[in-house]
């Protein structure tokens, strides 16, 4: 009987059964295991979490450069003008 490896963890799951039978059909498709699938599911969904929250992340920031470039491009004006720059 193989190993697993050190860094996996044995969980059992309840699942719809047609998500089952998907699994058990991609699993064969790809020549690995259900386990193996749904690993890379889980992995995939965390993933577009992981991107989804690095947008979100620049966006704000973006727009809080964006905010800091207008006032100080009107600070900068401001003290050219009253040095008759």
């Amino acid at each position: 009987m193989p190993t697993r490896p050190a860094f996996t963890e044995k969980i059992t799951v309840s699942m719809p059964k047609d998500l089952v039978q998907y699994a058990d059909r991609r699993a064969t498709t790809l020549g690995i295991s259900r386990s193996q699938v749904i690993g890379q599911a889980v992995a995939e969904l965390r993933s577009q979490e992981q991107e989804q929250l690095a947008r979100e992340g620049y966006l704000f920031y973006a727009a809080e450069l964006e905010g800091f470039a207008a006032a100080s491009l009107r600070a900068a004006s401001e003290a050219l003008d009253a040095d008759g720059g």
